[in-house]
């Protein structure tokens, strides 16, 4: 398999200063792996987010008026450093203070606190939300749920990033972002692994027309490998593992986030975008906001992700539909 780059070395780099090209709100700093507000509001509170590269458009393309302040990128499937999350959050505070949206993986977690915890020791005030929505399982840990930070983490991109430039203060944000954190969950399934620059071999294996349940976007195998029977057969599976979840009742409200993970042809992810939303009709639950693309990736891995938001609040739904000049929203 070839992957386009020029030095394995400058892989985020090349990238970075590329997808700037063709985005003039946005710019690279210098020497670091930062994309930032061309023009940051200063009134409101900036929002920081990131992690390892590979996942495009995330983060980076969440960087705009109404949603991120900034993104920090670390290497392929791997989180920045800590020092990397500090640059970015000096680079944004303007003295109001910072918060910070996180994926729930161990070495994320590791760089994003020691970076808060340098920033407290400096003086800016920092609070943070972890994004847990995974909700597959651990086949070799007793079947213990996985929380992992997937796709739904965009939602709380796009729902704190509005709420920010509302003018919401540092404490609103984190009590915003944890009511809404316990309400995203998310599941999906692959058609085939992705592959890593410079890998002979894909990070999983999946026998020509299986599909597998519940896997990760750092190459993670899921919970249980299928052969590919139909739309509606990988939809039921999703909505049961979901309702297990939520334990919904008829005539909830929820958000719908269906996502591409590489490289899923438009054609699939709308059959597929069609049987959901059938099966969630069928169950009496409503639909009020639903949205489809890609927005969290692994590379080229084929399949899709679910992200299901029970909707608590009104807000919530108005902070969606407010405009945004992110590029990948």
């Amino acid at each position: 398999m070839v992957f386009i780059r020029n030095r394995q070395a400058t892989i985020i780099e090349d990238y970075l200063d590329g997808f700037c090209r063709t985005n003039p709100k946005v710019k690279k700093v210098k020497g670091l792996p930062i994309v930032l507000q061309r023009r940051q509001n200063g009134e409101q509170i900036p929002i920081v987010s990131g992690g390892g590269s590979g996942h495009e458009p995330a983060h980076v393309g969440f960087v705009g008026k109404g949603m991120l302040t900034a993104a920090v990128y670390g290497k392929i499937f791997t989180p920045p450093t800590a020092e990397e999350v500090l640059a970015a959050i000096r680079a944004v505070d303007k003295g109001k203070g910072v918060f910070l949206i996180v994926k729930n993986f161990e070495a994320d977690l590791v760089s994003f606190r020691k970076a808060i915890e340098l920033a407290r020791q400096e003086g800016i005030a920092v609070k943070y939300i972890v994004s847990h929505d995974d909700i597959s399982v651990d086949t070799k840990n007793n079947f213990r749920m996985r929380h992992r930070g997937l796709a739904g983490t965009i939602l709380l991109h796009k729902i704190l990033g509005a709420a920010a430039l509302t003018g919401y203060s540092l404490d609103e944000l984190e009590q915003l972002g944890l009511s809404l954190a316990t309400e995203i969950a998310t599941i999906g399934f692959a058609t085939k692994s992705a592959y890593l620059p410079n890998a002979a071999l894909p990070l999983f294996d999946l026998e020509e027309g299986q599909i597998s349940y519940g896997i990760g976007i750092h190459g993670e195998e899921g919970y249980r490998a299928v052969r590919f029977e139909s739309s509606e057969q990988l939809a039921n599976e999703i909505v049961n593992k979901l309702k297990l979840k939520f334990r919904w009742k008829e005539g909830e409200d929820y958000i719908l986030l269906v996502n591409n993970l590489g490289s899923m042809s438009e054609v699939e992810q709308g059959i597929f975008l069609n049987d959901i939303c059938q099966f969630l009709e069928l169950e009496g639950l409503k639909l009020s906001y639903i949205k489809k693309g890609k927005f969290m990736t692994s590379l080229d891995m084929g399949g899709i992700s679910v992200t299901l938001c029970r909707v608590k609040d009104q807000k919530w739904l108005d902070f969606l539909e407010a405009p945004t000049e992110a590029a990948a929203w």
